[in-house]
């Protein structure tokens, strides 16, 4: 029998072929998880990841609310985002559901939407706080820290700061507070972003929003000028008010450039020896403080005053006529780097 041998013949295209095979199997690869990535995403967004649980989250609320009445309000925040069980989880646009809830619901202050997978959407809301009167002449408006307005009255709300001076754009319920004159905006938000709860502020007037004028509830008046570093301003002024030589006593306070401020029971023209702000700051306060010279309420300091040293009020005797002045850069009397301003 004969032997039969075998002999394996390379053929010159084989390299050829191997290699187009190779690309025919990535391009089935590819092919195969495109199509698995298009069907988990189309039941991503069609029964996969369907909403089951709206919950609502109070992180701040009325503390007067008994459990039923914040069940309630729950309820109602749900309702009014617009969304429904059997939603698409992924399908919710938490930004619109957000703007509907704080459109619709007076009573939200702040609202923010979360996915939780796979099945429940969160919604966290903080309750609206009465925070200011805005007298505007024909009536008075009940907004919150953030400007919504909640109330439009007749009549001012007890222990609420009082803003005046402007015309609101809008009194609808509901709406945001703004000044029908733009120029004021910013001034009324500095303003009401500035002022902590029981600041001791029974009003403040932005008839001018380069003068702004703050009234307390001691009888203090104090004109902090313009809305720039408000925050700062109103933290100078307390701190003045709460010094030993100060304290219990009614008069003007008056902001003489940008972080000095005096303490006087005269409503005349002051000046600071040593300051060396800008001059045209000075001139612009001092023509002020003479438009708003008030010589019958100057009276009404200097009687009450008077009044408080005949009753042994005070351990010492001040001159009142003397500017009580405090230099952020220079004073001596308080450590303002510890106090953080």
């Amino acid at each position: 029998m004969k032997d039969v041998s075998k002999t394996i013949i390379e053929r010159n295209n084989s390299g050829k072929r191997k290699r187009r095979r190779h690309r025919r199997m990535n391009l089935y690869i590819v092919t195969v998880f495109l199509l698995v990535a298009v069907i988990g995403i189309a039941m991503s967004y069609t029964f996969l990841f369907n909403i089951e649980n709206r919950v609502v989250v109070i992180v701040s609320g009325d503390p007067g609310d008994s459990e039923e009445e914040a069940q309630r309000k729950g309820n109602e925040v749900a309702e009014h985002s617009g969304v429904r069980v059997g939603d698409n989880l992924l399908r919710v646009n938490t930004e619109k559901c957000a703007e509907k809830i704080l459109d619709e619901v007076l009573f939200v202050e702040t609202v923010d939407i979360n996915r939780s997978f796979p099945s429940t959407i969160e919604i966290k809301v903080t309750y609206c706080v009465p925070s200011f009167n805005v007298d505007y002449g024909s009536g008075v408006l009940v907004v919150s820290r953030m400007g919504k307005i909640l109330e439009n009255n007749n009549f001012l709300t007890d222990g609420l700061p009082t803003i005046s001076g402007i015309k609101p754009a809008t009194t609808e319920q509901g709406k945001m507070l703004s000044s029908a004159n733009e120029h004021k905006n910013e001034a009324l938000m500095e303003i009401m972003s500035s002022i902590p709860e029981n600041s001791g502020i029974s009003g403040i007037d932005i008839s001018d929003e380069f003068g702004i004028v703050v009234s307390y509830t001691n009888g203090t008046v104090f004109k902090m000028g313009n809305w720039n570093d408000a925050e700062y301003k109103l933290n100078l002024a307390s701190t003045v008010m709460n010094d030993v030589s100060i304290n219990g006593k009614k008069g003007y306070l008056t902001m003489i450039g940008s972080n000095q401020c005096t303490f006087r029971t005269s409503d005349q023209p002051v000046g600071v020896v040593g300051n060396n702000q800008q001059t045209a700051d000075i001139e612009s306060t001092t023509s002020r403080l003479v438009e708003e010279y008030n010589p019958e309420q100057e009276a009404i300091f200097s009687e009450f005053n008077s009044r408080a040293e005949e009753n042994n009020m005070y351990t010492e005797s001040y001159d009142y006529n003397y500017d009580y002045t405090y230099d952020y850069n220079n004073s001596q009397d308080f450590d303002w780097g510890n106090d953080g301003w």
